[in-house]
């Protein structure tokens, strides 16, 4: 029998359902295609999120992750021509010169393959703690990105991908969101979620009540390397284009930023975030280039839209350490409660 709570999440998810369906019938395809990054940024930052937020784990090598996917996703959904096209240097490998599949199964194994790295990398560096680990998932980013450079016949090297299947849509990508977003919720009531969260506020306490540290934690790092597989796999896909330089820190950076000016540790807080700073990305891409005052003229300068976002995560850090959210989540009795401090404060 449905209960009060499971009816409102049913009409959320319809009335999610009703507005996608009327902003891919209006929007122009600039706008589907930002609605769509907004979509796998949400992906990307609840991934980042279960393993920063979740279980309070350091990591900076999401960008990896990402490109694990992405590429084990673009080799497999490629025609054998195009693949050709690509690897005129030199031939792509025989066990993948043919293969050719359809876009949801090739998601799933680019997040499977990320979920695999993650787990083997997680085995021997999950026993370093804070900075130590941070250094460690940070170089394991470059290591991949270094590692698909010089795999000509893996990954064309520096050539990168090109003429990928557009197959990334509203669709496919708001429909992984809501999987994401509703398997979060659910994860985080569970006793593994409520395990994860116990380690981040205190692991000798946590491993004092019998949980196991090891196996919790590398089960948080293999899901959230899982999402981020599918989050690039989703990219590589709307992009039409991927290059190892794409998974730079940058792109590390960018996730983290949503993290943290959500709140780490909030799904809804990540889902907020994530909507805002695509949005912003995109509107304040005129600081890349030159910029007229009207009596003077500042001269283009590259990167200075993300030295704004940097001072962003900057500034929330220093004053504003626990997000949009903090750890809250927008919930029934989370509005309620806001209402009444309104009603107060108008009283």
């Amino acid at each position: 029998m449905l209960n009060k709570n499971n009816l409102i999440k049913i009409g959320l998810i319809m009335v999610t359902g009703i507005v996608l369906a009327i902003l891919n019938a209006t929007l122009g395809r600039y706008q589907l295609r930002i609605l769509n990054l907004a979509g796998i940024y949400i992906v990307l930052g609840l991934s980042l999120n279960l393993i920063n937020g979740f279980t309070g784990l350091f990591s900076l090598g999401h960008a990896g992750f990402m490109a694990v996917g992405a590429y084990a996703s673009a080799l497999l959904t490629m025609s054998p021509a195009q693949k050709s096209v690509n690897f005129f240097v030199k031939p792509i490998v025989p066990f993948l010169a043919n293969i050719e599949i359809g876009f949801l199964p090739a998601i799933i194994i680019g997040g499977v393959v990320a979920a695999i790295v993650g787990a083997v990398l997680a085995a021997p560096i999950l026993r370093l703690k804070d900075d130590y680990l941070a250094i460690a998932t940070l170089g394991f980013g470059e290591i991949i990105r270094v590692v698909f450079t010089n795999t000509q016949s893996l990954t064309n090297g520096a050539l990168g991908l090109k003429g990928l299947p557009s197959y990334t849509n509203t669709g496919y990508t708001w429909t992984i969101v809501i999987i994401t977003i509703a398997f979060m919720f659910s994860l985080r009531r569970s006793s593994y979620g409520k395990a994860f969260m116990a380690i981040r506020e205190d692991e000798i306490a946590a491993e004092s009540m019998g949980i196991d540290l090891f196996k919790h934690k590398l089960l948080a790092f293999t899901i959230g390397s899982f999402f981020a597989g599918v989050g690039g796999a989703l990219l590589a896909h709307l992009m039409g284009t991927i290059d190892p330089l794409m998974f730079r820190f940058l792109m590390t950076f960018n996730i983290l930023l949503i993290v943290v000016l959500g709140g780490i540790g909030s799904i809804s807080g990540t889902i907020i975030s994530a909507i805002i700073v695509t949005i912003s990305m995109e509107w304040l891409r005129f600081l890349d280039g030159p910029i007229d005052l009207g009596f003077a003229v500042i001269h283009s300068v590259p990167g200075m839209r993300m030295v704004l976002f940097s001072l962003l995560l900057m500034i929330v850090i220093l004053y504003y350490q626990h997000g949009l959210m903090g750890q809250d989540e927008i919930t029934l009795e989370f509005v309620k409660e806001k209402l009444k401090r309104f009603k107060k404060k108008e009283a």
